[in-house]
């Protein structure tokens, strides 16, 4: 199924430890191996303080046959809804990190901008923020396609400012970003992984 809701969790444990930094700025590396003998093992590495878990997943699934026949169907028969749900998540979390970045951007260099250029972009970030929370994909992609737009034609005159590029480069980075999310792309963002054992933590 897309989303992981809808699916059976096979196992849980935390990576914790990870030092303080500004959102978006952590990465993490997520390795997933099934050996030869069907053991699945899975780590999670932050590549900043290194810090870094694992779990290990030998039991069975515990599904009986009809069990498994019956979600399989299911995926079948929701495969169209699910999609939807999927893209609308997708959107969301575009729309949410543009807005981020854009508010960021804005406190940065708002001051390089004429009160025009900045209303109009303040205007465009409060019209994503209205719609990022609605049911309706297409408005969301709508309004975040305007504020990358309204941005792009700020960023040109920023660009050759002393200390825009960055700016620029940073906000090109996002609406990447949301670009890829309005498609058919995995959805990025913040997670917890947990484990059930205490032991491995």
């Amino acid at each position: 199924r897309e989303l992981a809701r809808d699916n059976r969790t096979l196992g849980r444990f935390i990576l914790d430890g990870i030092p303080p930094a500004p959102r978006g700025i952590p990465k993490l590396e997520v390795t997933f191996d099934i050996d030869a003998n069907g053991i699945l093992n899975v780590s999670a590495k932050d590549l900043a303080s290194g810090r870094e878990q694992k779990i290990r997943i030998e039991a069975s699934s515990g599904l009986s046959e009809n069990e498994i026949e019956k979600m399989v169907k299911d995926a079948k028969e929701n495969a169209a809804e699910d999609r939807k749900r999927r893209e609308l998540v997708d959107a969301r979390n575009a729309a949410d990190s543009l807005v981020y970045q854009t508010e960021k951007n804005l406190n940065d260099y708002g001051d390089k901008l004429g009160a025009d250029v900045k209303n109009k972009i303040e205007a465009a970030v409060g019209r994503v923020k209205s719609v990022k929370d609605s049911e309706n994909v297409g408005d969301i992609r709508s309004a975040v396609d305007a504020l990358n737009q309204i941005w792009n034609e700020a960023s040109t005159n920023l660009y050759g400012q002393e200390g825009a590029p960055g700016a620029a480069q940073a906000q090109t980075d996002a609406a990447g970003e949301a670009d890829k999310k309005g498609g058919d792309s995995v959805e990025e963002a913040d997670f917890e992984v947990v484990d059930d054992d205490k032991d491995n933590k």
